[in-house]
């Protein structure tokens, strides 16, 4: 991916910038991945509103921030932006440094940042810790150049991202819109459309009337495909070992891992499937539904048959909606897309049912929800939105549209086609703002999925684009 070559002689002495400052990226982006920036409710507190976590990488950046001299605002531990330059416009960077789960199946830990074959493989490396820290020292080494620029320019430092967008909620409260700006949170050359999108939480009360399902318990995020399943039996003496050989060979058929053991007079069920992100649920294998099928083959009562008659019915091999009647799709974004990202059953207590929906510009979203009320509410459950973010578009010939397409064919030689995407990205949160990479065509997106990495050269060569990007914007 040698792209600078094709730039021009200022392109490349921000590359000699960018390749003089090499070991310090590196460094910092390890450290930076090292810490545990998870969504952890049971943590919040105070100026901690998402947690230790995530309070723990806002500190680290925020500190970095101010001893390389640049300004700092804060807002409560929810969002906070480093900001320099003088001038009344102000060009923004909206990155977050919230993370999804680690997950499992990872080669090394997920957290650990290890480098291998020339690559950090952590969790963010690519979402959205990675692209963050190339912004940030295509900021520093701007600043340390000396260059004058007419704009300010602020990178807004995100926290709650991979969740409910709290954290810009809480922002833009407190300071104004930037004049425009980008998110590094996607894909080159740039995202000007993105999808709508909304969570869905559907959830009923269970009864204490024994079956044999004592607990269902897949997924962590709505945003991601579930990669691990588990379901613990009860009231299974007398068919226990029955219920072993048939899982394996449900196992064999279905090509998947899993296992089956027994755990204090429990038989637990254990399903993994494979790991993607919400917005192409296609890309995933989600191995709560193919649980789910299993166990639909057991005598279950009138409460799990509630349950997991509609997991099958509405959302088995059905990512678009079809089975409840609100498919759509528009040339320029693509397909309504569902994804099943949560879901829980705990005997005596309740269950719940957890939906990301993506859907393009004219698709009907009061038809959307009134279709999954009407569908999940004929097996009992009861549906609240947790999040809806409407689709989102900025002109072709918009300033910023035109500035940033030159800084790509300038850099890669290539022309840079304008993209619409099923995924949400902090460029929504902007009036005026797109994504800016960080991924190139052809390169396979691993975010929200095990062994999610960033090749070093890809994130020194982000780095002097976003050292161009911001140059032009701002000057």
């Amino acid at each position: 991916m040698e792209v600078y070559i094709k730039g021009s002689i200022e392109l490349k002495k921000w590359d000699t910038y960018v390749k003089n400052e090499q070991d310090e990226i590196i460094k910092d982006t390890q450290q930076f991945l090292q810490i545990e920036s998870v969504l952890d409710e049971t943590t919040a507190k105070g100026l901690a509103p998402f947690g230790d976590g995530i309070r723990e990488a806002y500190d680290w950046l925020l500190h970095k921030a101010r001893t390389d001299g640049f300004q700092v605002k804060e807002y409560d531990g929810y969002a906070a932006h480093i900001e320099w330059g003088s001038g009344e416009e102000v060009v923004g960077i909206l990155c977050h440094i919230d993370v999804v789960p680690g997950g499992d199946d990872w080669t090394s830990p997920a957290f650990s940042a290890q480098i291998r074959d020339e690559k950090i493989y952590a969790r963010g490396a690519i979402d959205d810790k990675g692209p963050t820290m190339a912004c940030y020292y295509a900021m520093k080494i701007l600043k340390d150049s000396g260059v004058s620029l007419g704009k300010r320019i602020r990178l807004i430092v995100g926290t709650d991202e991979e969740s409910q967008w709290r954290c810009v909620d809480h922002y833009f409260k407190h300071e104004t819109m930037p004049t425009f700006g980008f998110a590094p949170d996607a894909d080159f050359p740039i995202i000007y459309a993105e999808k709508g999108i909304c969570d869905f939480h559907y959830t009923k009360k269970l009864s204490n009337k024994n079956g044999f399902i004592q607990s269902f318990q897949s997924g962590q995020r709505l945003n991601m495909v579930p990669d691990r399943a588990n379901a613990f039996l009860h009231n299974i003496e007398a068919h226990e070992e029955e219920l072993k050989k048939s899982f394996e060979q449900f196992l064999l058929k279905k090509d998947c891992k899993g296992s089956a053991e027994t755990l204090n007079g429990l038989l637990k069920l254990t399903v993994h499937g494979v790991s993607a992100h919400g917005m192409e649920p296609n890309d995933g294998v989600n191995a709560g539904l193919l649980l789910a099928t299993f166990l639909l083959d057991l005598s279950l009562n009138e409460d799990e048959l509630a349950f997991f008659q509609p997991l099958v019915n509405f959302f088995l091999g059905d990512s678009r909606g079809e089975k409840l009647g609100f498919s759509y799709s528009n040339e320029e974004l693509g397909n309504v897309t569902v994804n099943l990202g949560k879901m829980n059953y705990e005997l005596g207590s309740h269950a719940t049912i957890g939906l990301n929906v993506r859907y393009p510009k004219d698709a009907a979203f009061e038809e959307i929800k009134v279709n999954l009320d009407t569908g999940m509410g004929q097996y009992g459950f009861t549906g609240e939105i947790g999040s809806h973010g409407e689709p989102h578009m900025v002109d072709k010939k918009h300033p910023l549209v035109r500035t940033l397409s030159n800084v790509y064919k300038e850099s890669t030689g290539e022309e840079a086609k304008l993209l619409a995407i099923g995924g949400g990205t902090y460029a929504r949160s902007l009036d005026a703002g797109v994504a800016f990479g960080p991924l190139f065509p052809g390169q396979k997106d691993l975010a929200h999925q095990a062994d999610e990495h960033i090749a070093i050269d890809h994130l020194l060569m982000i780095t002097t684009i976003y050292t161009k990007a911001i140059y032009e914007l701002a000057k």
